[in-house]
């Protein structure tokens, strides 16, 4: 056996889809149960300032898996047939370095068997038949007796209404993510170390738990979404919000126990993904990373879901275990700042790998520092771009040349707006210098002069859905050829 290999670090990174950066029991929150991932925080590293640079799906995990910022990959929209860019992954960087690189889940690149560099990567890409492939979760259902049944439940991919899991249990996508990823682990080269990649696509919608994680919410008082003082009835903020303006009071608090319950239920599976590590003597050699994307509004700011850079989309849950990670606790690391592109320069760093050249993010446990986090997402009448600094938070929405400051010392839930107040106004311009270098592109067809003029609201009418926000239907035989109709992500 290489014994130089044999000391190398292993690396489990958790990854989920949609989980804010505040829902953990940690935080302080009482209505929410994560008491796996509460363990794992007391006992290592979680950066409670990191952000997903633009806090959609694909484009965050392009990101996550180059190391590069939205500018640099191309995508800060949704570019769902985007290939990657030529450059080494993650998972490629691991295995020049005589590493096994393994993904289970939601991995949402293209083409969609693309495997970015893993060795192999079993895929749970939530029914997204239009591209052609039938995942390795929908071969397995089938081979279970329930051919092309996941979505029966009749729940939308991108809506907040709710009904407990369909089948029986150990069909659910969760638990199947986390049996194939314990295989992966049992079947590990014992000659070289290992990146196991471990994707849940949950708690994104649909909202379909267990019923068993559904019904230990029953006695728990479901904090209320966060309130401001500074929403209008600007056609921008109405544009913003009406996604959330549907859904009624009942149908808002049964969507937040709903998408809780999905946490608590990764959280529970967590378990058996450590207990895994432990019987196979890996435990003790394997960082352990939690992360998501990006969040979900939730109906915080009378919003859900992403694509916008208040708290609960854009900051992420990044949390750094297990023992290897013990010398890091307690040094001051967690209030820095962070970014998704930063993720493959640390977990690199830790593992005392070389950095390849093009990656731009900062290894998080070093000297490095971010002086700021630039935020960009879309390039239509939501666009949004962001620059959040130790202290504050500048977003900036190009239509109606809307400005926003926050302060993330003293107003963390961005209740109150302090963009026109006199005694800020300096720090709005200093931001603003900032912005104005980090935009490019369209972005530029907003700036006059040095001056961000943004444009007026277009004043469209809103446009019928009919495709219920991408809803899926029956999957046997699966479904190809058909449009992609009605919003995604």
């Amino acid at each position: 056996m290489n014994q130089d290999m044999n000391s190398k670090k292993n690396v489990l990174m958790i990854c989920t889809d949609h989980w804010p950066g505040s829902l953990f029991g940690t935080q302080g929150r009482e209505d929410i149960m994560t008491p796996t991932l509460d363990f794992l925080i007391e006992n290592g590293v979680k950066f409670e300032n990191f952000y997903s640079e633009c806090p959609v799906c694909i484009p965050a995990r392009r990101s996550l898996m180059t190391g590069l910022s939205p500018k640099a990959h191309g995508d800060r929209v949704y570019s769902d047939r985007m290939e990657m860019p030529n450059v080494p992954t993650l998972a490629q960087t691991f295995r020049d370095n005589g590493y096994q690189a393994y993904a289970v889940g939601k991995l949402h690149v293209f083409p969609q068997r693309n495997r970015i560099g893993f060795d192999d990567a079993i895929l749970s890409e939530e029914g997204r038949y239009e591209f052609g492939i039938v995942d390795d979760y929908q071969i397995w259902l089938g081979e279970q007796g329930y051919p092309g049944q996941e979505f029966m439940h009749s729940m939308g991919n991108n809506t907040y209404l709710t009904r407990p899991w369909h089948l029986p249990e150990y069909l659910h996508p969760t638990n199947w993510v986390t049996m194939e990823m314990m295989k992966a682990m049992k079947r590990k080269d014992p000659t070289r170390p290992a990146f196991f990649f471990c994707s849940y696509q949950f708690p994104h919608p649909p909202l379909v738990p267990l019923q068993t994680y559904l019904d230990m919410y029953d006695d728990v008082v479901i904090e209320e979404p966060i309130e401001d003082t500074w929403h209008t009835e600007e056609p921008l903020f109405a544009l913003l919000g009406e996604d959330a303006s549907r859904y009624s009071k009942r149908e808002r608090e049964r969507a937040r126990k709903a998408f809780y319950a999905q946490c608590t239920h990764i959280d529970s599976q967590i378990r058996l993904l450590i207990g895994t590590l432990r019987e196979t003597n890996l435990l003790n050699d394997t960082i352990i990373v939690f992360m998501s994307d990006h969040g979900d509004m939730l109906f915080d700011h009378k919003m859900v879901a992403k694509r916008c850079f208040y708290e609960s989309a854009s900051c992420v849950p990044m949390v750094f275990t297990g023992a290897p990670m013990g010398e890091y606790r307690g040094k001051g690391f967690e209030q820095k700042l962070g970014k998704m592109s930063d993720v493959m320069p640390t977990l690199l760093d830790l593992c005392g790998l070389e950095i390849p050249h093009h990656v731009e993010g900062i290894p998080l446990f070093s000297q490095s520092e971010n002086p700021y986090i630039y935020g960009e997402v879309g390039e239509g009448v939501k666009a949004t771009r962001m620059i959040r600094t130790s202290d504050f938070k500048l977003i900036w929405y190009p239509c109606d040349n809307t400005f926003q400051l926050f302060d993330m010392k003293k107003d963390r839930n961005e209740v109150h707006d302090l963009s026109t107040l006199s005694e800020f106004k300096q720090t709005v311009e200093n931001l603003k210098k900032i912005l104005l270098d980090c935009c490019y592109g369209s972005d530029l067809d907003w700036i006059e002069d040095k001056e961000f003029v943004g444009f007026n609201f277009p004043g469209k009418a809103k446009a019928p859905d009919f495709g219920l926000y991408n809803q899926r239907g029956y999957h046997w035989p699966a479904p190809t050829g058909y449009s992609n109709v009605g919003k995604n992500a």
